[in-house]
């Protein structure tokens, strides 16, 4: 699978500040293998032979269906239900039935999309600590982001380290924490104006609260990392 399905350009991402940056990385990645392997992916043995043996979550399954290319994705399942048939329910005497639920259980747990995201998005957040240290605009992108959700957060500080900054690892940190915090508190003050909206002793109504009416939706897509209509 090429490389470049995986990736794009870090500071294109953080040009636009609209939500979490890191989100925007992993949905661009998302969309592009699952446009890939609905599509040209068709016809190259080693992508077929991984989805084969690995396949697909479930939300990546929802995906797919609701994605043209309905006889593509009857290809790829043939093939991996045959897969899955060798490896689970072919009769061998050296296989014992606990072991034949290890092998669904690894088929079950695995999916190709979220590997290859995952893939990409490692390897855009090395890109991420190496740009703040050697590029000053980079950082002035990256402190003005309006917000990062928390799960990319974690993952941000996790990952960042002096050996990889020597030099901004400090304001590296202090930014992202800043930001991150400043964001959660605000969501705190949206959530609780909508709430008073249905406090029969704020005497509020609905249009009262124009800021906070996706506050629900905005705090779930800060907590996990989907932002759900």
């Amino acid at each position: 699978m090429r490389d470049d399905i995986c990736t794009i350009p870090v500071s294109e991402v953080f040009e636009v500040n609209d939500g979490c940056p890191l989100c925007r990385m992993r949905d661009t990645i998302e969309e592009r293998i699952i446009d890939y392997i609905m599509g040209d992916a068709m016809m190259e043995p080693d992508v077929r032979i991984e989805t084969n043996k690995v396949g697909f979550c479930e939300e990546h399954f929802s995906k797919m269906m609701s994605h043209r290319g309905r006889l593509q994705l009857a290809l790829m399942l043939q093939t991996h239900i045959d897969e899955v048939n060798k490896n689970v329910f072919t009769k061998n005497i050296f296989v014992s039935q606990s072991k034949r639920g290890e092998k669904a259980a690894n088929i079950s747990d695995s999916c190709f999309i979220c590997d290859k995201i995952e893939y990409g998005l490692s390897r855009m957040i090395e890109t991420i600590y190496r740009c703040y240290e050697n590029e000053r605009d980079f950082r002035e992108l990256f402190n003005n982001q309006d917000m990062y959700c928390l799960p990319h957060f974690e993952r941000l500080m996790a990952g960042a380290n002096k050996k990889k900054m020597r030099s901004y690892y400090g304001e590296f940190s202090k930014n992202l924490t800043r930001i991150t915090g400043d964001y959660s508190k605000d969501l705190y003050a949206q959530l609780s104006e909508y709430c008073t909206i249905y406090d029969y002793r704020a005497n509020k109504t609905e249009s009262d609260a124009k800021e906070c009416r996706d506050s629900v939706e905005k705090t779930i897509a800060f907590l996990n990392g989907r932002y759900y209509e």
